[in-house]
């Protein structure tokens, strides 16, 4: 029945080089399959979310929805999350959340998968396509706990493998497949699963509820982890390391979240924003010095234009030493 309560939840994550495979993956869906289906993609704050419906809508005959205002999950729909909002299921229903970024990314892969273990154990399929980073691993890792089903993009056939990767890295996943394979693969789980319940572990209804309310207290934070000497790049808070499940997590109390990976990515932005002000800064000091030091030439100072000279030297060694940091954290980047 078109309304009836989907048996199976079946999440889907994807970054860069998402569209096409995406649009490959729910070419693959049909109504046969009990399942409700939901998907993140990272988008921009700017990307008009109603462009990626309609193209979308184009390769399915499922109807395919942007989420805003909760809505009941019903069988053989295709549930989007809206740029800049994150996706969370709670019960038999998606609504959108407005909590912070979790691995820099709102809507984020792990909020979803994290709600979908925590409402529908078992029942529960994730998916990870290409993308870069490592966005979904720490989801997809509660989704195995929770005894759901796993299953990543074969990173060979990726066009950014390091999603898939990251996944495989951490998890013993049930399938790494190309995406022409999917589909059967989800047909398989939903009629021959037999499905054993679960008991959720309280960290991830914690985490759960953290994200759906879009911000913990210090309290709650110091029950999932221990408070670090980091601090978070994002709004200066602390970071607490979570120490649940096997892949390291920071987060601080205001609900921004980051893998060792994201955070490391956002350190050497913030790194690379400072230098160049630094760099700008002693251009402009530089700038002054020599204005100063041809005023005394033209007026006979010799001595003092010498001075400045000096002092312009010194700031030309800065200037090359700053660019020589700056070169190789762009590099360190890049890798």
């Amino acid at each position: 029945m078109e309304n009836a309560r989907p048996k199976f939840i079946v999440a889907i994550g994807t970054s860069a080089g998402g569209f096409f495979a995406l649009a490959e993956l729910i070419s693959q869906l049909n109504d046969e399959m009990d399942a409700a289906f939901f998907v993140v993609m990272h988008l921009s704050k700017q990307s008009i979310g109603g462009y990626l419906i309609n193209q979308m809508q184009k390769y399915t005959s499922l109807f395919c929805v942007e989420v805003d205002e909760p809505i009941t999950i019903t069988r053989g729909t295709i549930y989007f999350a809206q740029p800049n909002k994150h996706l969370i299921i709670k019960n038999n229903k998606v609504k959108s959340g407005c909590g912070p970024h979790e691995n820099r990314w709102r809507p984020s892969i792990d909020v979803l998968f994290r709600s979908a273990a925590v409402s529908c154990d078992g029942h529960a399929i994730g998916i990870v396509l290409t993308g870069l980073l490592d966005d979904g691993a720490s989801g997809m890792e509660a989704i195995k706990v929770c005894g759901g089903t796993c299953i990543v993009q074969d990173p060979n056939e990726a066009e950014y493998p390091d999603m898939p990767l990251s996944v495989l890295k951490e998890i013993n996943v049930d399938y790494c497949v190309p995406l022409t394979e999917m589909g059967a693969i989800i047909s398989d789980v939903i009629n021959n699963k037999k499905v054993i319940k679960t008991i959720i572990p309280e960290y991830l209804v914690k985490e759960v509820k953290i994200s759906e309310e879009g911000i913990g207290s210090i309290k709650e934070m110091a029950e999932l982890g221990k408070s670090s000497t980091l601090s978070c790049p994002d709004c200066g808070g602390v970071l607490f390391e979570l120490n649940n499940g096997s892949i390291p997590r920071y987060k601080c109390h205001t609900g921004h979240s980051y893998s060792i990976n994201d955070l490391l990515e956002k350190q050497n932005k913030s790194l690379e924003s400072t230098l160049w002000i630094a760099l700008r800064t002693i251009e402009e000091k530089k700038k002054l010095l020599t204005q100063l030091s041809e005023r005394d030439v033209s007026r006979g100072y010799s001595r003092a234009a010498s001075n400045y000279s000096e002092k312009i030297a010194e700031l030309d060694k800065h200037i090359d030493n700053l660019k020589t940091v700056l070169f190789a954290n762009e590099d360190e980047a890049k890798d």
